[in-house]
This record gives structure tokens, C-alpha cells and sequence, in this order.
């Protein structure tokens, strides 16, 4: 099959590698027919996330047809699923209490052990993102293998297109979970730092549960043009002092609630960028989280801080002390994507929720390569895009997967 591969720093290819194949009875192989680039995945692409292989397959955002199952699979052949991006099994303490990203049995022992020494405790496990999550092959391909299909993926019905549902793999969720762990209150004021896929539907999410307003930073025009056409207001942090804009439109109070969708890789010419950037092109840090430094100081005293955007490691500068001393609550993690499959792919079937608006892009698989450096490189032109595999030839049953897998 053609599939998206990882070979170091700025360089990924389609290539053809071996299809994959049923490992486990609650196992599902799925033709891919719509799958997505992620702000995730440029991480990836810039080097940031350790444990990248060569020849790893890419990609966790994607939907597709079953085309095979394994004995013990609630899937049925035919079927028309999208597939949450972590991996759970169902069982584990943590899948038991709706923790789905947490789960303890998904990341193999060989990979776990890893994750475990650098965070601590094993993390949980993903499709196409290094092998401190599992090492498992991605999306971004023409077939892909579905461990514990029993637990992730969601069955669509008719008349739902992919464009209305692909986003359930991961950015809609993120983006409602975001909005959700702020404890926005009726009435409230929300300020977003990213208006990327994440950060728009964190908007989005957050009029939803009755925030009277939201303030959206970037500075990408075309980012901010759209979430205002949500309903946001908007700050371009290259034309005002941010802190200072947040404090006047709230009374010098600050927001009730902020939301940090930018993660470990801020942008801006500030002093702590800088220096942060210096320090993780040296290896001597992993974070750039001016972002988050931002949004902390600016909260209001009592206020909820939630933490969608990706980190990696240990941030320098942290304001630990503004943290304790305004009293934040602060929540955070992957998202945990059983928990609001259901209920938001009801919303979009009564058209409660649109996910359309964010498509820029709808491109051949075999482009992918391209369009992550266009991406990359052209965020105010690209703001989310669609592959697809389209003509995908028939699947090879004795090849083996491309990843290591459990």
C-alpha cells in the first residue's frame, strides 16, 4: 500500500510499504477514505517528539470502511467508522473511569517502559506518533490496522459525509474537552491563545456552554478572520500588548477562564521566546511555552487555566508562583475521546455543530508529503487539510505491519 513515512527532521515521503494485517482477535483493518494532517503532526515534522523511527507511518486523524476484522471485533465488514486517535482497551482501571487516554494496556511493554522513565508513569497510546505511545502505524495511508476496534472507532450512519464527521478523530473532541476542563460558567469571558483547528473549535465549544465572550489570539489573518466570524473577538498579538488588551476589556480583572491550544512551540520575537527557542534548537529544552506563561498571568484571580496544546517535556520559566498564589486551577491531557464520540456526532446530525468551515484543503494522499511543508510553511493559507486515498488497490493479506505493533 502507499502510505505517509517519517525519515528525520523536515522529511517525510510516500512510499510503498507492506499492508497490515490482523495481529490481535479484536483487531479491524480499515480502507482509509478520508484522513487529515494535524497541528500535531508538525511536531513530528520540526523533530520535537523523541522515539521517531525511520519508515514510521504517519497520521491520526483518518476514517474509513472495514474491510476485515479480527474474531472477537464488534466491527462488521462494510461498515463506515471514524477512529478516535488514542488507543484504549476498555477495561483498564483508567478506561473504567471514562480516562480513555490514560489507558494502562494499549502502550506495549517494550514502548511503555520509555514513556514511563520520561514521564514518570507509561502514557497511553496513539496511532503515528512516535514509540513512547506505542510505536503504531498511522492513518495517513491507504489501509491501516485498529487494535481494540471493539472500544475506539464509531459507526457513522448514511448521509453523514466524511467532511461532517472526520474531525471526531481528534480536534473536535480536543477542542470540546478544552472548553470543558475551563468549567466555563454562563456568562463567562474565555480567552484562546491558537486559533488553529484545535483553538477554532475550543471557540467554537465554549459559546456552546454559555461563554459570553471569547477573546481569540494568534496572528495569522485568516485564522482570525474565522473565529470571528464565530463570534469571537479578536487580538493579534503582533499589533497589541496582550496583557494589557486583556486587562481592559475585562475590567483589570482578566478572563474567567483561559485555554493554551498553541503547546510546546509558541511563536513571537518576546525575550522568553527567544531564549526558549535558542535553548530547544540546542537540545537543552524542549518546551516554548510563552504561550502558556501568557495565559496564566492574564487569568483572573480564582480562575480555570486549561492546557489542550501539546508539551513534551520540562518548560524553563514556568509561573508556578502566579499559579498558587491567584489560586488557578489547571487541567489538562490528551483527550479522552470515547467519553464525547456519541454525543457529538449527534450534535453534527442535528446540525448543532458545523466542522466543514475549517476544510482549506481536500488533496490526493500521494500529495501529503508536499502539502506538510506547504503547511508547515503557509498557515494563513492552510488552515486544515483533507487527503484521500481514493483509488486504493487491493490489499495484500500476507504482508506484515510496517510499525511495530502489540
Amino acid at each position: 500500500m502507499r502510505a505517509l513515512t517519517w525519515h528525520g527532521r523536515h522529511d517525510v515521503r510516500m512510499e510503498t510499504v507492506p499492508d497490515p494485517e490482523i495481529v490481535n482477535p479484536r483487531d479491524a483493518i480499515l480502507k482509509i477514505t478520508s484522513t487529515a494532517i494535524c497541528g500535531s503532526d508538525l511536531h513530528l515534522y520540526d523533530g520535537y517528539i523523541p522515539t521517531m523511527r525511520s519508515g514510521d507511518i504517519l497520521g491520526h486523524e483518518f476514517m474509513g470502511e472495514v474491510v476485515e476484522t479480527g474474531a472477537k471485533s464488534t466491527l462488521k465488514k462494510g461498515q463506515r467508522v471514524v477512529v478516535p486517535f488514542t488507543i484504549s482497551c476498555g477495561n483498564c482501571f483508567f478506561c473504567q473511569k471514562t480516562q480513555f487516554s490514560c489507558c494502562d494496556n494499549a502502550n506495549p511493554a517494550e514502548t511503555s517502559d520509555a514513556s514511563e522513565t520520561l514521564m514518570g508513569h507509561p502514557m497511553g497510546a496513539a496511532f503515528g506518533y512516535a514509540h513512547l505511545t506505542g510505536g503504531y502505524a498511522g492513518g495517513q495511508a491507504e489501509y491501516v490496522r485498529v487494535p481494540f476496534s471493539d472500544v475506539g472507532p464509531i459507526v457513522i450512519p448514511d448521509g453523514l459525509e466524511d467532511d461532517k464527521v472526520l474531525f471526531l478523530s481528534d480536534i473536535l473532541p480536543t477542542g470540546w474537552m478544552a472548553a470543558e476542563n475551563a468549567e466555563i460558567e454562563e456568562g463567562d469571558t474565555v480567552a484562546v491563545w491558537g486559533c488553529g483547528p484545535v483553538g477554532l473549535f475550543a471557540i467554537q465549544s465554549a459559546f456552546a456552554m454559555g461563554a459570553y465572550r471569547v477573546i481569540a489570539i494568534d496572528h495569522y489573518p485568516s485564522r482570525l478572520k474565522l473565529a470571528k466570524q464565530m463570534g469571537a473577538d479578536i487580538l493579534d498579538y503582533r499589533e497589541v500588548e496582550v496583557l494589557e488588551a486583556l486587562k481592559e476589556m475585562t475590567g483589570g480583572m482578566g478572563p474567567d477562564a483561559v485555554i493554551d491550544c498553541v503547546g510546546m512551540e509558541s511563536h513571537g520575537m518576546s525575550i522568553d521566546n527567544v531564549v526558549d527557542t535558542i535553548k530547544a534548537h540546542a537540545y537543552l529544552a524542549t518546551e516554548r511555552p510563552h504561550a502558556l506563561r501568557q495565559a496564566i498571568i492574564a487569568c483572573r484571580k480564582g480562575g480555570r487555566v486549561s492546557i489542550p496544546g501539546v508539551y513534551g517535556g520540562f518548560a524553563d520559566k514556568f509561573p508556578l508562583g502566579q499559579v498558587m498564589e491567584k489560586g488557578l486551577t489547571v487541567k489538562t491531557g490528551q483527550t479522552h475521546m470515547q467519553r464525547y464520540l456519541r454525543p457529538l456526532l449527534e450534535m453534527i446530525g442535528e446540525g448543532k455543530l458545523d466542522t466543514t468551515f475549517l476544510i482549506s484543503h481536500r488533496e490526493p494522499l500521494e500529495r501529503a508529503a508536499e502539502l506538510y511543508r506547504h503547511w508547515h510553511d503557509e498557515q494563513d493559507t492552510y488552515t486544515k487539510i483533507v487527503l484521500k486515498p481514493e483509488m486504493a488497490k487491493p490489499r495484500t493479506q500476507a504482508a506484515q505491519p510496517a510499525m511495530a505493533t502489540a
